[in-house]
């Protein structure tokens, strides 16, 4: 079905940070919301991205951050703020959207409100990351990966390689790097974020 399976009036609920303050938004099955699309750059964010601007050569340096200005407002880069950011940047929609996909750290899609990633590449996997992927599963609710828990505070996801080898299993919640995680520690992890 070219529409996702989406009807008219089938609504779903992100629960990811919006516009609103992290308040429940209506959207579609692909994560756009029903309601008009309120600019991310104004106010004290375009006060910031024009002094984020004079440390650039051109305005086209300073897309990644402009990016994580967004994805830190909304909690993600959807469509709509992908053409805002060009417009301000004088680039184009697509080419911000080809930015945007290429890098894992933007999330194009609603998220929970914390955000966790957990190292499973070879040596992390050798020490047992696929437990504690598993336990993160079962105590934030998400039951699957990528899928964000049903009261909105988290989504789980499994990442290659968070440069900590060392401190099997590193887990990141947000920004905060967490180091040697077991299934055992996973509620005391939580209860942080809780």
């Amino acid at each position: 079905m070219a529409d996702g399976g989406w009807r008219k009036g089938d609504d779903r609920v992100s629960h990811g940070p919006s516009a609103a303050g992290g308040a429940a938004i209506s959207t579609t099955p692909n994560g756009h919301s029903h309601e008009p699309y309120v600019p991310v750059f104004t106010g004290e964010t375009k006060a910031k991205l024009d002094a984020l601007l004079e440390r650039y050569p051109t305005k086209m340096a300073a897309l990644l951050p402009a990016l994580w200005m967004v994805q830190e407002a909304r909690g993600w880069v959807s469509p709509e703020a992908m053409a805002e950011t060009g417009q301000v940047l004088g680039l184009t929609a697509a080419y911000v959207k080809g930015v945007v996909t290429f890098y894992t750290m933007y999330h194009q899609h609603p998220v929970g409100k914390h955000f966790i990633q957990v190292c499973t590449t070879t040596p992390c996997h050798v020490c047992g990351a696929e437990d504690v992927v598993k336990a993160f599963l079962k105590q934030t609710g998400c039951g699957e990966l990528g899928v964000t828990s049903g009261d909105g505070k988290y989504t789980v996801i499994e990442v290659e390689c968070l440069g900590a080898c060392g401190f099997a299993t590193p887990v990141m919640v947000n920004s905060d790097f967490i180091e040697s995680v077991t299934p055992e520690k996973v509620t005391e992890v939580l209860k942080k974020y809780g």
